[in-house]
């Protein structure tokens, strides 16, 4: 979380064109959802719940147990889907995308691990 914060003081609109930072930013972004599947996933092994049938459906499973709401577990699912674009067809995404995620939907990552670790202190 940290490195993605740091890149987002840079993230002027015309200075995010063609700058090493939108790979770096990329990078820290894979990280940070896939960061978030793993603790999920953790979760959903430590009380044997189903087992996901994708990234997105880790997500879906935590909702069901009453550990996010519907809203946020979508947001929460379309970050595991653009995990798979960020993989997958890395150049395809336009920086423009990336400057919008660092300034909106980044929340959401934070967002999971605070509620994560609340949920964890009250076991």
């Amino acid at each position: 979380m940290r490195a993605l914060e740091r890149t987002r003081p840079h993230a002027e609109r015309g200075r995010y064109q063609g700058s090493s930072l939108v790979a770096s930013a990329k990078y820290h972004l894979i990280v940070g959802i896939e960061a978030a599947i793993d603790l999920a996933n953790h979760v959903i092994a430590k009380n044997r719940w189903r087992a996901p049938e994708d990234y997105a459906d880790t997500f879906r499973i935590m909702e069901e147990h009453g550990f996010f709401d519907t809203e946020f577990s979508a947001g929460l699912q379309g970050m595991a889907r653009f995990r798979n674009r960020l993989i997958h067809i890395y150049r395809d995404i336009d920086n423009e995308t990336i400057y919008n995620l660092l300034q909106e939907d980044i929340r959401d990552i934070e967002r999971f691990l605070t509620d994560y670790l609340r949920t964890l202190q009250k076991e």
